[in-house]
């Protein structure tokens, strides 16, 4: 039988969710996990799912984020959305709808939603997309995004992401806002708006 409390939280996930307005509509919101009887299996993966699906509010149930500003997750190195789900859920990464989310998932269950996504695959790069010409930053960050920016261990899949959420995380590492990596900081304060600007369309393109 379902833990009691789990129509309760799954009703407003969605509604929080189909809600998800800017960052700064909503106040900080901490959700109690809901919690599968002790030693139920099945029960625990159908909570798990339901709390998925909400996921594709935003996110888009095909991979393909519903809103430019929302980053893509489908095919992430799973390494990245591990710790980027921690540091929600401790209040290391600013973000409403996504602390809120974060919390309420259980620890365990941050480690089974990263490996949930990381899974799939990463949506196919629109046809007719145009490629420009690289910055000459890029080599820089090909260190730890490896070639192509495709990720690995050390940093996250860049390449074909969104470009407006590639270009607000600069800024917002660039500015301060975002200091859940202190490298990703520096490097961005070092750059200007119209450098940051071109290496979100060139990595967008990719």
């Amino acid at each position: 039988m379902t833990n009691n409390h789990f129509p309760t939280v799954f009703g407003v996930l969605v509604i929080l969710a189909a809600l998800a307005a800017p960052a700064n509509a909503v106040e900080h919101a901490v959700e109690v996990p809901a919690l599968p009887t002790p030693g139920n299996a099945a029960e625990a993966q159908a909570i798990l799912g339901a709390k998925l699906l909400v996921c594709n509010t935003c996110h888009g149930d095909n991979g393909v984020p519903r809103n430019t500003a929302t980053p893509v997750i489908w095919g992430q190195q799973e390494n990245y959305l591990v710790k980027q789900l921690h540091d929600f859920h401790s209040g290391g990464r600013d973000n409403e709808v996504m602390v809120w989310m974060a919390t309420a998932l259980t620890p365990a269950e941050l480690g089974s939603a990263a490996a949930y996504f990381a899974k799939k695959n990463w949506p196919a790069r629109p046809a007719g997309a145009a490629a420009t010409s690289p910055p000459a930053i890029v080599a820089v960050c090909q260190a730890c995004h490896q070639q192509n920016l495709a990720g690995g261990l050390p940093a996250p899949r860049l390449a074909g992401q969104r470009y407006e959420y590639l270009v607000e995380s600069m800024r917002r590492y660039a500015e301060g806002e975002r200091t859940n990596n202190a490298e990703m900081m520096n490097m961005m304060k070092a750059l200007s708006p119209a450098e940051r600007d071109a290496m979100a369309r060139y990595i967008s393109g990719l």
